[in-house]
């Protein structure tokens, strides 16, 4: 009965540590060569290049349903296009020949940076991050001179920002306000203030005031649910904690949608907590950079046996940085909910590295 989570931030907490042991395990049972972890991140590349053209068709055609597949799916797009670029170098290595290969990847690349952009445009920014980490690390780890420059990144801040000029012109002309980046930053705008002051009027060490939230005298001044895992993992265990679901969806909106993450875990578990999650993050980021050092040492002594972990890495680590950086600093609904087990399974595949099975 002890081990039954009692609120919110337990349940993350026995989640995330049952996650980390499960692909721990997965990962060191099932051989990573660079061919498998190759083709399993072009498998969900190209898949998910599928999924989100289907849901910005969705945008267009109101008899179907929009489903926002990238808040939670967002960051395993970049985790499979980052692995499978990866994997390119380590190829020629083997004399592979990569041409097509290449132009498969350009082509994904392409279409997810317009088929996500479409759907949502805080995506546009966390998939800008996370091709500029890992290509970065891809070329580091490679001892290539880096292709992100100063020009490099000024240039896609440009496209960045044409790409939203363009989605506001469609937006204007079809009116569909849903895609128009002007729409989404006059709401912040007009709700930023009063969610900000909301909340640093109210955060203590561990949680709230307890009648600050849309509960009021019924709040837990902790866990009340503004962060939560997805509804059906709770109402699935039965578990009787607050919810936010059907019409009050919205009501979670004054930190859910409103503020980055730093202000969202302060508010609902409390400053300790967004202390040691900054503190967690900052490890998982360190401990992946130390093992892919290592992975690198190895490869130059002609050991092959790590070169799909390489990869597999690889991508991990960017996806997880970009998650973190638009998560933590833009929009707190980037690690919470669905996307908060995106973030907490990246993690898993970051620390899982730290243990390996002799063959």
């Amino acid at each position: 009965m002890a081990l039954i989570a009692t609120n919110h931030l337990a349940l993350i907490l026995e989640f995330a540590i049952l996650l980390h042991i499960g692909v721990l395990l997965l990962l060191n049972f099932v051989p990573l060569t660079y061919s498998i972890v190759f083709l399993l991140s072009i498998l969900i590349g190209g898949g998910l290049t599928v999924a989100f053209g289907f849901d910005a068709l969705c945008l267009a055609l109101p008899f179907l349903s929009h489903h926002e597949f990238t808040h939670p799916y967002g960051p395993i797009a970049i985790l499979g296009v980052v692995t499978s670029w990866a994997t390119i170098p380590i190829m020629k290595m083997q004399d592979v020949k990569t041409s097509s290969i290449t132009v498969l990847l350009y082509i994904i690349t392409g279409a997810i940076t317009i088929f996500g952009a479409i759907v949502h445009r805080d995506f546009l920014i966390m998939w800008v991050l996370g091709l500029i980490a890992g290509f970065i690390i891809i070329n580091k780890m490679h001892n290539k001179k880096s292709p992100i420059s100063i020009r490099t990144i000024g240039i896609l801040i440009l496209g960045v920002l044409v790409l939203f000029g363009l989605l506001e012109g469609i937006s204007q002309l079809l009116h569909m306000e849903i895609i128009s980046p002007l729409a989404r930053i006059d709401r912040m705008n007009l709700n930023q203030f009063a969610s900000l002051k909301l909340v640093i009027d109210n955060t203590n060490l561990w949680g709230h005031t307890a009648n600050s939230t849309y509960w009021g005298s019924s709040g837990l001044g902790n866990s009340d649910g503004y962060l939560s895992l997805p509804l059906t993992y709770i109402t699935g265990l039965g578990l009787p904690f607050p919810l936010f679901y059907g019409i009050l969806v919205t009501k979670k909106d004054v930190i859910d949608y409103f503020l980055p993450g730093i202000f969202g875990i302060g508010y609902d578990f409390g400053y300790v907590a967004l202390a040691i999650t900054i503190i967690w993050i900052l490890a998982v980021i360190i401990i992946g950079l130390v093992i892919l050092r290592k992975y690198k040492a190895e490869r130059e002594r002609g050991n092959k046996k790590y070169y799909g972990r390489e990869a597999l890495l690889t991508g991990s680590l960017a996806a997880f940085i970009a998650q973190t950086i638009l998560g933590l600093f833009i929009i707190t609904r980037t690690i919470n909910g669905s996307a908060m087990v995106t973030y907490l399974l990246l993690s898993a595949l970051i620390l899982a590295h730290t243990v390996t099975t002799k063959r």
